[in-house]
């Protein structure tokens, strides 16, 4: 089956302009300025979609989310529910990385490698990290590098804990270890072999990854800092561990007292660290969605509990392009191409020729997503989800 979506502005996410874009079967076939249908069989094999008064943009990345659920510090009963199919397509999201995070007693390898294929099999595509906020890392197979290698899913380590009250208070060798285990993996996998730092609120925020960096041979790039806009010192401090070439990545889900606790919204982080020469090329946005917003008291007491979700991931986009004025070809990067190109998603992140037709059609004006295709396959139609998981 070929689809021919006419008309349409196309943003790669660099803007292209208005163009025809041809799918056929998985694959973005051609892209040009009008692509015509021969009569006769492939006439009566085309469906053809008329995107006037569209934006055509690449499926959307979330390269962090609690796939299998996360949370839990409020006891059992706060384990958070893992993700269905739909809550990401109607996000506009076709692809996602998931990670375990705070529990990896009950929450394990196996099955955040089982939850990946499921959604691979609903219809969308899904990578995964190995490990927990733990130190020793929990792999599937016992080793870092043999998860990375032998494991299609698993693409580097993480999300390893840092600066946070519940993390292992892991060593700067042991951050070592695990970033030369997690780059020789992907050396020899082809693979990012990034490590995944969940970086907590404390004032030391990234001095064990600098301290990494000065002190051993592996470079800034190896890892792959989260929550950076979490606070307002550790803010200042990513910028800086920016500027010196390290990828940062903002979190997207809140709530309204994060923001007047400090927290720094994901739109205006953005349109700051662009005015301070941080190339867009190293920043990117996440949900951290299905995983628990815990707030805890000064002395570490559980205040309350949230939980995250995979809409604030485009809604922060759009408030970067509405609120903040950031061009839309810009601020699309962060949720497309950036985290596509910083892991190694081949074929994800851009509408090229070849690359996956994972693509996203919404509204010139308000930018409200109407249409999504995840590899080739349309997935939400007039702002419904046509196709759904196997238990929704």
């Amino acid at each position: 089956m070929l689809t021919l979506i006419r008309n349409g502005e196309v943003y790669a996410p660099d803007y292209l302009g208005k163009k025809d874009l041809l799918i056929v079967d998985e694959k973005i076939g051609f892209i040009n300025d009008q692509i015509e249908v021969p009569d006769g069989f492939f006439s009566q094999n085309t469906k053809v979609i008329d995107a006037e008064g569209k934006i055509v943009a690449p499926g959307f990345i979330d390269s962090h989310v609690h796939i299998i659920g996360g949370g839990g510090e409020g006891s059992y009963k706060t384990r958070t529910p893992e993700i269905m199919l739909t809550d990401a397509t109607l996000s506009g999201i076709t692809t996602l990385v998931g990670v375990i995070g705070t529990d990896g007693t009950t929450r394990t390898m196996a099955s955040l490698v089982a939850k990946a294929k499921a959604l691979e099999e609903e219809g969308i595509s899904c990578y995964v990290q190995t490990g927990s906020y733990q130190v020793p890392v929990k792999t599937l197979t016992g080793k870092i590098e043999d998860d990375i290698i032998l494991v299609d899913k698993i693409i580097g380590a993480g999300e390893i804990a840092i600066s946070d009250h519940r993390s292992s208070q892991p060593t700067v060798e042991e951050l070592a270890r695990i970033a030369s285990q997690a780059r020789n993996g992907g050396i020899l996998s082809g693979k990012a072999g990034l490590v995944n730092v969940h970086v907590g609120d404390s004032h030391d925020c990234l001095k064990i990854i600098e301290e990494v960096i000065e002190t051993t041979d592996l470079p800034i790039k190896q890892f792959y800092p989260t929550h950076i806009n979490r606070n307002k010192h550790l803010f200042e401090a990513g910028m800086e561990y920016a500027k010196k070439g390290g990828y940062v990545d903002f979190t997207t889900s809140t709530i309204p007292q994060f923001l007047e606790e400090g927290e720094v919204r994901c739109s205006n982080g953005l349109k700051r660290m662009l005015e301070a020469g941080v190339p867009i090329e190293q920043i990117t946005f996440t949900s951290d969605a299905q995983g628990s917003l815990p707030d805890f008291s000064p002395d570490g007491e559980l205040k309350g509990l949230k939980v995250g979700n995979v809409s604030s991931l485009f809604a922060a986009v759009k408030e970067a392009v509405l609120k903040e004025d950031i061009p839309l070809e810009t601020a699309l990067k962060v949720i497309t191409s950036n985290p596509a190109h910083i892991l190694k998603l081949h074929r994800k992140g851009k509408i090229q020729s070849g690359f996956d037709a994972d693509l996203v059609l919404f509204d010139k004006e308000t930018l409200e997503i109407g249409m999504v295709f995840a590899k080739g396959k349309m997935m939400v139609e007039d702002q419904k989800a046509i196709v759904k998981g196997t238990f929704e």
